[in-house]
């Protein structure tokens, strides 16, 4: 059986300042840690329970089946934040079908993020007699 200790998602920007300017500072993300050095430097970002690694860089697209998920606390403040920072929303916040409220952003590179809010009432939060 594999044991996994720790886990990352590793992304290969077209342009690495850029991808850097908009996870750490238009989405905030903090840093865990940074390698290299000059402009095509690796940086690590802190993403909830795994970590987000922005290393390398990309001559063609991205693939349109990549999508981060992350989970917030309330997507409708994130909402706002986001768009007063200049961050395109692709999809506002929905409650969907399933409960859960997403609105959908996508990175410079046009990597789609789902912001996630998981609502009180939801059974991923809390089930009746569990």
């Amino acid at each position: 059986m594999v044991h996994v200790l720790s886990s990352r998602v590793l992304l290969r920007p077209t342009d690495p300042e850029r991808s850097r300017a908009f996870y750490g500072g238009q989405l905030g993300l903090a840093v865990h840690r940074e390698f290299g050095t000059g402009p095509d430097r690796g940086t690590v970002y802190f993403l909830g329970g795994g970590f987000l690694e922005l290393s390398g860089r990309s001559d063609g697209p991205v693939d349109p089946a990549l999508m981060l998920w992350m989970q917030v606390e309330d997507v409708a403040a994130a909402h706002e934040e986001l768009r007063a920072k200049g961050v395109g929303i692709v999809r506002p916040p929905v409650r969907e079908p399933w409960g859960l409220v997403e609105m959908w952003i996508e990175d410079p590179d046009g990597t789609r993020i789902v912001l996630v809010e998981v609502p009180e009432d939801h059974p991923l939060r809390y089930r009746p007699g569990i």
